[in-house]
């Protein structure tokens, strides 16, 4: 059996994920695949390399006997660090992101991850490694995991060795040595079944990934079931599906979770008209005066922090969208900012901002946790701004509470207060409130990854997707201002 340590460690969260992957693997749903993570995962293996100092990189090649090779013969040169080395025993194949190769086959190992802490499956992957060139009689001095440091503040040129954290995991590693080889061989075995292997559904299923097999595992399950409630904790749903509670009428008749889910349950099989509170949604609307700001933020988060002051995975906010209306009754203006890529856009930002929105005035955000912080980090950033800033930040206003609190639910909401799940809800007939009808971008996930791309795009491309952002961003506050118009017809 050819085992990779990617394998290895799907098959230490599920066997059967391994199972299926190598015999359905057309039943894969890969959008629990994000390349954007992938992504960010490949750019800070390739900047840890050089953690070290000098490296030689064996290069990839699918036929993995020239990367073995490559690598005996590095170590037998004398190589001191070899990146992407690769060793295979007995179909257990791995290669090592970084191998410092002390002779006489004693060696040190480090494997590169781009998440901040070390988590629980790393373990089992170093442990496999270790366990694969334990067996081909390499001595393993130490074995660390190497991550992303997220105090880090960078100042000038990246500083590698702030920038990573290096963990000994040597102990963990040895101790799960026999833990390897009895999976290893019980993977020998259950790989030659010929039917799905059973296996209940469980915390596996999205610990510590989400399995792409999901979907295929369930497809028996009632529809919809436990796992559509909205907001119900994971092991909450494990532990009705494990009682037989598992459709929504299993879960209305036994009244199996809290009155807050159940509402989302009862809407759906009874079908029930919209649930409106008049007086709350007019409270809330009474909190608001002219004129009226309502504002969005786009952001990105690089792993590997680009500008001075900045972290690791910092929500840096690249462009915002605002729409407004000066008096009551008055005209629905609009004004945005989007940086261009190549330098840090929040100074830029932060002072247009200062321009667009006046002193004492009202701002609208949905979910204004996100755009508060935003605007309270850009403050602490540029003390000169700070006042106007907050201030800013000291009016902003939740569009999104009528809909958090119930005030206005409906069966189309699903259980949510996302906007993603309001706005269609509200105007499932209009075209110009789909974000499926945009170019390009639909997302925030788009829209941070199309803004990492654009450094690298040609003028022209640079434009059309430029275009796409502010398409996007603009829809993001109009949409705002529906919602916000259909509450203030809801009180009329």
């Amino acid at each position: 059996m050819y085992l990779s340590k990617s394998r290895y460690c799907s098959a230490v969260q599920c066997p059967k994920m391994l199972w299926l992957r190598t015999n359905k693997p057309e039943e894969f749903d890969d959008s629990v695949m994000n390349e954007a993570v992938l992504q960010t995962g490949n750019e800070v293996g390739d900047l840890a390399m050089g953690l070290f100092g000098d490296f030689v990189e064996v290069p990839f090649d699918r036929h993995l006997q020239s990367m073995i090779d490559e690598t005996t013969r590095l170590m037998d040169g004398g190589t001191k660090i070899i990146t992407e080395a690769s060793f295979s025993y007995h179909g257990a194949f791995c290669s090592v992101d970084i191998l410092k190769n002390l002779g006489d086959k004693h060696v040190e190992l480090y494997e590169v991850k781009s998440s901040t802490e070390v988590k629980e499956i790393y373990y089992h992957d170093v442990a496999y490694q270790c366990y694969v060139l334990s067996k081909l009689g390499y001595t393993i001095e130490r074995a660390c995991v190497v991550h992303i440091n997220n105090e880090y503040v960078r100042h000038g040129e990246l500083d590698l060795q702030e920038l990573f954290v290096i963990e000994d995991v040597t102990k963990i590693a040895s101790d799960l040595y026999e833990d390897v080889e009895e999976r290893i061989a019980f993977l020998n075995e259950y790989m030659k079944q010929t039917d799905d292997p059973e296996k209940e559904i469980g915390l596996q299923c999205f610990d510590p990934y989400d399995c792409g097999f999901f979907g295929y595992c369930t497809r028996e399950l009632p529809r919809p079931n436990v796992f559509d409630v909205a907001g119900l904790r994971l092991k909450k749903k494990i532990e009705c599906l494990c009682i037989g509670h598992v459709s929504f009428e299993d879960l209305w008749d036994r009244k199996a979770i809290g009155e807050k889910y159940l509402k989302q349950v009862d809407f759906e099989i009874h079908n029930l008209p919209p649930e409106i509170h008049e007086e709350c949604i007019k409270a809330f609307l009474d909190t608001l005066t002219y004129p009226l700001y309502f504002l969005d933020f786009e952001t990105f988060m690089p792993a590997i922090p680009l500008y001075d002051n900045a972290k690791p995975y910092e929500q840096i906010p690249f462009q915002y969208s605002l729409h407004y209306i000066e008096s009551e009754g008055g005209e629905l203006k609009h004004k945005e900012y989007l940086a261009y890529p190549g330098t840090d856009p929040r100074r830029e930002l932060a002072e247009r901002l200062c321009e667009d929105i006046p002193l004492d005035v009202c701002t609208m955000a949905y979910n204004m946790g996100f755009e508060k912080g935003r605007i309270k980090s850009l403050a602490a950033l540029y003390p000169d701004l700070a006042d106007h800033l907050m201030n800013i930040h000291d009016n902003t206003v939740d569009l999104m509470i009528p809909f958090q609190k119930k005030h206005y639910y409906c069966r189309e909401m699903q259980g949510s207060y996302s906007i993603k799940y309001v706005l269609p809800a509200l105007f499932p007939d209009d075209p110009a409130l789909d974000y499926h009808n945009l170019e390009g971008v639909h997302h925030g996930g788009e829209a941070m990854d199309t803004f990492k791309r654009m450094t690298d795009m040609p003028p022209d491309e640079l434009e059309e997707w430029r275009g796409y952002l502010l398409k996007y961003c603009e829809l993001d506050t109009f949409a705002m201002v529906k919602i916000w118009e259909k509450l203030v017809e809801i009180c009329e």
